[in-house]
């Protein structure tokens, strides 16, 4: 009954059946109680916080129907917990999200919050996030260089929509620049003190065996070829063409970090270290590009 049903035996509740479904943490939740708090808090509109002292409050018939439907959801059905709120974090900023665009989770925003501070020594004007999907990097990058002109693009004409939304929602628009475009072939002539990309990545084989909340994202933000190389090698061979001088590329490669540096043994990838335990980032120059350009040939 709800008249016995508080917010703490709720959460309990959610931890449990989360734990015994098997579900799977990898869009900025960490465990079954995080996958709980958020979206009861969410369903109760609740701060994320949670304070101990509304652990004791009992919800109503409805609300708790609500949270119970949310728990059900998550756990059968494996849709990712943004998908389900229609509600995702980045940078400490909130994002609308859904089925059209990957949920908010690249390390780079590690380094925006640091803003991209030492490998991007001199503050970027202007910047180019491609592939942008949510747009989620472009926008925390206009909040973190209030003066620069950003420039966001993605292939798909869905992402955009959600892209649009959130930097309308985030009030950019006077910042950012929006293209649909395959890479740069929509972009003209401009060049850009820093492009960062988090594009598709996931080779073959880790796509078959990723977990299911995966495959409720879209593929064409995942996949990309046999070993997930197919957008970085022409990532690799045009950026130079896009760059002012000094500039820098900046790429999350994740798991096909390996893969790169066995097809592009000459190039002289930085690789970020973050204390979290996060991997697969990759800087490169514009001079060591071109520097290092017979590999497009």
């Amino acid at each position: 009954m709800s008249d016995s049903t508080t917010v703490a035996s709720l959460l309990a509740e959610g931890e449990e059946l989360f734990k015994i479904s098997s579900i799977h943490h990898g869009h900025g939740l960490y465990d079954a109680w995080d996958e709980a708090v958020y979206l009861l808090s969410h369903a109760l509109n609740l701060n994320l916080s949670l304070d101990r002292s509304m652990l004791l409050n009992v919800p109503s018939k409805e609300e708790v129907a609500e949270v119970r439907r949310l728990f059900r959801e998550r756990s059968s059905e494996k849709t990712p917990s943004a998908y389900l709120t229609s509600r995702a974090w980045f940078c400490g900023l909130l994002f609308y999200v859904d089925r059209r665009v990957l949920v908010p989770r690249s390390p780079i925003g590690n380094l925006i919050n640091e803003k991209f501070q030492p490998w991007v020594p001199v503050p970027p004007n202007s910047i180019l996030d491609l592939c942008t999907g949510s747009g989620c990097i472009g926008i925390s990058c206009a909040y973190a260089f209030p003066d620069s002109k950003i420039t966001i693009s993605d292939i798909s004409e869905d992402a955009l929509i959600v892209a649009n939304k959130n930097v309308r929602n985030h009030k950019c628009s006077g910042q950012i620049q929006i293209f649909e475009s395959d890479l740069f072939g929509e972009l003209g002539d401009e060049r850009y003190d820093l492009i960062v990309s988090n594009p598709p990545y996931v080779d073959a084989e880790d796509y078959r065996s990723m977990p299911e909340e995966y495959l409720a994202e879209p593929a064409l933000g995942l996949i990309a070829g046999d070993d997930g190389l197919d957008i970085v090698r022409k990532i690799l061979c045009e950026a130079v063409d896009y760059l002012h001088e000094g500039g820098s590329l900046i790429v999350e490669v994740g798991n096909s970090a390996a893969a790169l540096e066995q097809a592009y043994p000459d190039l002289p990838f930085l690789w970020v270290d973050f204390s979290e335990g996060d991997a697969g980032i990759f800087i490169l120059t514009r001079e060591q590009l071109i520097e290092n350009h017979n590999f497009c040939k």
